[in-house]
């Protein structure tokens, strides 16, 4: 056995492990999943967490899982400007998910990751009355995702896990105190990127 056949086994084998640890997973059964995958949220642990399609067809029903996962909706709508305002959130970047039990909280990206608020649900019910879709928004799994920044004005109505996609994306592109010059083109070509589906 030559030194260098056993020098090239070691990086493929590591070089292997890590394709393997890279390579996403379903969270409940182990099978791989696709690039594109269905997400469930879980109202335990507040958290996203990848499924194969097999697994997700065991939450499509809301009883399922006795309401702890909740499978998230492909749907994305783009709105008409909403006035978020009067929601009271200081920010321009920022997604507001009603929750089951009535609640809204507001969260917006930053360079540690996503802050949080508590949104006045009597605030969100006025403003659901004036916009029909968000009355129609499935809670805990659907968020109204709003772009201010930069003279944007995008109102979506997305799945979750595009809004923790956007959180990733700034996270991963901040620099400085500002952001610096990559962050705002690369939330710019993420909105660019959104397309509507039912």
């Amino acid at each position: 056995m030559s030194v260098d056949g056993a020098l090239a086994r070691v990086i493929r084998s590591a070089a292997d492990r890590a394709a393997r640890t890279e390579a996403e997973v379903c969270e409940l059964c182990a099978a791989r999943v696709a690039v594109e995958h269905p997400h469930l949220y879980d109202t335990g642990a507040d958290e996203v967490r990848c499924v194969c399609g097999p697994c997700s067809v065991l939450f499509a029903d809301d009883g399922a899982g006795e309401g702890r996962y909740r499978l998230v909706p492909r749907r994305r709508l783009r709105l008409p400007a909403v006035d978020t305002a009067v929601l009271g959130v200081p920010v321009g970047l920022v997604f507001f998910v009603p929750r089951a039990d009535g609640t809204v909280t507001a969260q917006g990206p930053s360079p540690a990751g996503a802050m949080r608020w508590e949104v006045d649900a009597a605030a969100w019910q006025r403003l659901a009355a004036t916009v029909a879709q968000l009355a129609s928004m499935t809670p805990d799994v659907e968020a109204l995702l709003v772009n201010t920044v930069r003279g944007l004005d995008e109102h979506w109505i997305v799945p979750v896990d595009d809004c923790y996609r956007m959180i990733a994306l700034v996270r991963r592109e901040w620099r400085g105190l500002s952001g610096g010059g990559r962050v705002w083109p690369a939330v710019e070509q993420f909105f660019k990127g959104l397309t509507e589906r039912s």
